[in-house]
């Protein structure tokens, strides 16, 4: 990497890291062996939650938890548009269709008064989405899905480490999905994970990632049958043993990423047409993106001159319903979820990682506030 540009993220690997990841190259498993479980273990014991299965990517892992519930042709999930794509894509994908409700304006979050209208005999669960690391309002949605009898399936890509009323995210909806992107809390590589309380989504999300192979070793040691064909969601040991490895610094890492938006916040609240990303009482977020909103600027020039000088700013996200499949295909368009566009038109995410150094941050915020000059 140039050391003159500074990406709005990046992983953290260090010499442990390397080393437990060269046992398990020097080891008889690479795949499919002893470090899964373990991972698995580590991650299920930090949020609290019973059962954790690992599989390649977190874009498998909403494939996964859709599918697991049952999500099918037909069927309606409310969800926010201002997520990445892979939210709504799996939906798709499990023959749904996403309904999107606007989002609050402070947090990007889901705005969980404006679910309840969108709710049909077709509705069959709703996707919440930790936006950039803060939990959504999950008393109000959980009240909403008890009383329409609803899964809640938590899109948590942003948010391990973070809490929700003193209680970490992952431990209370019916399934939650993680990522472990290079840029996320913690890295794999590519990586994601669905945590669930529920036996019986533990045991279909096994089931799915490995080809929807069910061993019958009753009738030999080599005998399966497979009842519904899946997928080669599995992740290999190679990847669980980092992940085992950057556990261990999980606190670290948000401290720092805490310590990183806590500076940037007081160098940016007081500034007219600036708005930091809101904490809200009930929350405590790990802070995966920061995403600066600049209103009364050209967004456009702003991101050109960071980008020019070296600032690796990045935009989250291009709302869904402006994007010409869901535009062509569930009849979405530009101006139904003004706050989720309005959002989307003035943020620019800030470089924010945990290695960043002080020289870095003081360099971001220095060309930052030139620009706005």
């Amino acid at each position: 990497m140039d050391k003159k540009n500074i990406p709005y993220g990046r992983q953290w690997i260090d010499s442990k890291d390397i080393k437990e990841v060269e046992k398990v190259l020097r080891s008889d498993w690479l795949t499919q062996g002893p470090k899964v479980e373990e991972f698995e273990k580590s991650i299920a014991e930090y949020c609290g939650v019973k059962y954790a299965v690992a599989v390649s990517s977190g874009t498998a892992a909403l494939h996964s938890a859709y599918a697991v519930a049952g999500i099918k042709a037909g069927d309606e999930v409310i969800t926010t548009p201002l997520t990445f794509a892979g939210t709504a894509n799996m939906l798709v994908f499990c023959g749904a269709k996403p309904v999107f409700a606007d989002v609050e304006n402070d947090t990007g979050n889901i705005d969980p008064n404006l679910i309840e209208r969108l709710i049909t005999k077709k509705t069959k669960a709703i996707v919440p989405v930790d936006f950039a690391g803060h939990p959504c309002d999950y008393d109000k949605i959980f009240k909403i899905a008890k009383k329409h009898r609803l899964l809640v399936l938590e899109d948590a890509a942003h948010s391990l480490g973070s809490e929700h009323k003193g209680r970490k995210v992952g431990s209370f909806a019916d399934m939650t999905i993680l990522s472990f992107h290079p840029v996320k809390t913690i890295t794999t590589g590519e990586g994601g994970m669905v945590l669930t309380n529920d036996e019986h989504f533990y045991k279909k999300l096994k089931v799915f990632r490995h080809h929807g192979m069910v061993k019958k070793p009753k009738m030999g040691g080599w005998y399966y049958q497979i009842e519904r064909p899946s997928f080669n969601y599995r992740v290999t040991d190679i990847q669980c043993a980092l992940g085992i490895s950057q556990m261990k610094k999980i606190n670290k890492f948000i401290s720092r990423r805490r310590k990183i938006v806590a500076r940037y916040n007081e160098e940016f609240k007081n500034i007219e047409g600036l708005t930091v990303p809101a904490e809200k009482n009930y929350a405590v977020s790990a802070w995966h993106i920061y995403p600066l909103r600049f209103e009364g600027y050209n967004r456009k020039k702003m991101f050109d001159n960071l980008r020019r000088h070296g600032i690796g700013v990045q935009v989250h996200y291009i709302p869904l319903n402006l994007q010409p499949f869901y535009k062509r295909n569930f009849n979405y368009k530009k101006g139904d979820f003004p706050r989720a566009e309005k959002y989307y038109s003035q943020a620019i995410s800030l470089p924010l990682f945990p290695k960043m150094n002080e020289e870095e941050i003081n360099r971001v915020v220095k060309v930052v506030k030139k620009y706005l000059s």
